[in-house]
């Protein structure tokens, strides 16, 4: 394995202003701001420039925004497939095969998700035939066994 780099400048700020964006009192300072300029209307005339503050600056907030939730979304979601990648890679029985799915092309995972969900039908089945459900015993047709579950005689 690799040296891990240090972040960049972007990754650290980006990190730094999703959290800081995140909080409650992030919040409340922009309610804030949207109150102060409500009630600067009446002082402007409700005047053209006067929206045009508030459209302005939401535009622009929302514009760098997308790009700082993106870059933050793109790091979790990386970090998440190398450590699934390592939990597969770490069990014996696992398929390693799976390892990497994010980089195949879209009918190569609907393939791969078909046949595991033709897995999890055939799974389903044979509790079914079974007596049991998916989520365990069928407790539903058996009300003696519910109430001895219960502690009620």
């Amino acid at each position: 394995m690799g040296g891990i780099r240090p972040a960049s400048r972007f990754g650290h700020f980006s990190r730094w202003m999703a959290r800081a964006v995140g909080q409650p009192v992030a919040f409340g300072g922009a309610c804030a701001l949207i109150i102060l300029w409500l009630l600067s209307g009446p002082i402007f005339g409700f005047s053209d420039t006067w929206q045009l503050i508030i459209n302005t600056g939401t535009t622009i907030v929302t514009f760098l925004m997308v790009f700082l939730i993106q870059n933050t979304q793109n790091r979790d979601a990386e970090a998440m497939h190398i450590k699934l990648d390592e939990l597969i890679r770490a069990v014996d029985t696992a398929q390693n095969a799976l390892l990497n799915l994010e980089e195949l092309e879209e009918k190569d995972l609907d393939r791969i998700r078909a046949e595991y969900l033709n897995l999890a039908e055939q799974s389903r089945n044979k509790l079914r035939a079974a007596g049991l459900n998916e989520a365990g015993p069928d407790t539903t047709t058996d009300s003696s066994r519910i109430s001895r579950h219960r502690g009620v005689n």
